[in-house]
C-alpha cells in the first residue's frame, strides 16, 4: 500500500477503536458517574500513550514543541476532555448506537470549521456528503 494511503487505513482503524469506545464505556458505566469514568479513562489513556511514547522512543520529541505549539495541543487537549464528559453523560443516558450516530455529526463541524479556519475547499460533493450524513445520523436517532 502506498504510504500516502495509509491514512486511509488509521483512519478506519480509528473509527473501529471509537466504537469499542462506545461499547466498553456503555457496558462500563452502568454502575458509575460518567465523570468519574472519563476520570479513569483519560488516565488510562495518558499511562497507555505514554508507554508507547517511550516504547517507540518519541520522548525525545519534547524539545522540539514551543509555545504556539503546545497552545494549539492544550487546547485541542481541553476540547477533548469535554468531549468525552458530554459523550459518557450521554451514553450513561441513551443507547450506544444513538448516542455514537450524533455524535459522529462532528464530522460536519470539522467539515464547516475546517473551511472556516484552516481554508479546506467546501465542494458539492463534500456538502452533499455531509447532509447524508446529517440525515443518516438523525434517522439513527429517532
Amino acid at each position: 500500500m502506498n504510504y500516502v494511503n495509509m491514512w486511509v487505513i488509521f483512519a478506519l482503524l480509528a473509527a473501529l477503536t471509537a466504537a469499542l469506545v462506545a461499547i466498553f464505556g456503555k457496558i462500563g458505566i452502568q454502575n458509575i458517574d460518567p465523570t468519574f469514568a472519563t476520570t479513569i479513562r483519560a488516565a488510562v489513556m495518558f499511562l497507555f500513550l505514554l508507554a508507547a511514547t517511550i516504547f517507540l522512543k518519541k520522548l525525545p520529541a519534547i524539545s522540539a514543541v514551543d509555545n504556539k505549539t503546545l497552545f494549539w495541543i492544550v487546547l485541542s487537549g481541553i476540547a477533548g476532555a469535554l468531549s468525552w464528559l458530554f459523550y459518557f453523560l450521554a451514553l450513561k443516558l441513551g443507547p450506544a448506537s444513538k448516542v455514537a450516530s450524533l455524535d459522529r455529526l462532528s464530522i460536519l463541524f470539522v467539515i464547516i470549521l475546517a473551511a472556516l479556519f484552516l481554508g479546506e475547499k467546501l465542494t458539492l460533493k463534500v456538502a452533499i456528503g455531509a447532509i447524508a450524513m446529517v440525515i443518516g445520523a438523525i434517522l439513527i436517532a429517532l
